[in-house]
């Protein structure tokens, strides 16, 4: 049975653990991967929600409200998994806006909700996200900078669906002789 009140405590425990691996900040992107079909227990792509984008749309809203980071939600793959984030969003990462509407059947259930519910929505066809949550094996890999670090979550479900986390480091580049800490920050002797 579908529990409205539950997936609303997943979430939110969920997000408190990202945030508490991965502090964001005004200047960061969270991407958002949700099959509401899948939190309902049903197979991606078949049975969409209302109800539960409108939950999930909500607490993330309000974490993001409290934390400033950006939102981008997944679209599905009929929109070739492009993002609805704010106008602002787009302008300040400088992503290049496309020309469609999601609607649940050509979209997906949470891209439509955000699409219907956020300030000044466009979509965006790509994006490189400092962090993410995937909620019903949606694939966000491909939304996520290049170095992913796997974020466990004390729960692996949201209602039904399996979830998965990561935020994302800079590369480590140079080899056995790089230094990646700053010695002069973090030497006291010369």
């Amino acid at each position: 049975m579908f529990n409205l009140q539950e997936v609303e405590q997943q979430l939110r425990t969920i997000l408190g653990e990202l945030l508490a691996a991965y502090p964001m900040g005004s200047k960061q992107i969270l991407v958002l991967g949700t099959s509401t079909s899948e939190v309902l227990g049903e197979r991606i792509g078949t049975s969409g929600s209302e109800q539960a984008a409108e939950v999930i749309f909500r607490v993330l809203k309000e974490f993001q409200s409290q934390h400033l980071f950006q939102l981008a939600f997944q679209c599905c793959e009929h929109l070739n998994r492009g993002l609805v984030v704010e106008r602002e969003t787009a302008e300040m990462f400088r992503l290049e806006e496309v020309t469609v509407v999601p609607v649940a059947k050509a979209g997906g259930s949470m891209a439509s909700y955000a699409f219907n519910h956020m300030a000044d929505p466009v979509v965006v066809e790509s994006i490189q996200a400092h962090a993410g949550i995937d909620i019903g094996d949606t694939f966000i890999g491909m939304h996520l900078r290049p170095v992913a670090v796997p974020v466990r979550p004390s729960i692996r479900q949201v209602g039904n669906a399996h979830v998965t986390m990561a935020y994302t480091r800079p590369k480590l580049i140079g080899g056995a002789r790089a230094v990646y800490q700053n010695t002069k920050m973090n030497s006291s002797c010369t």
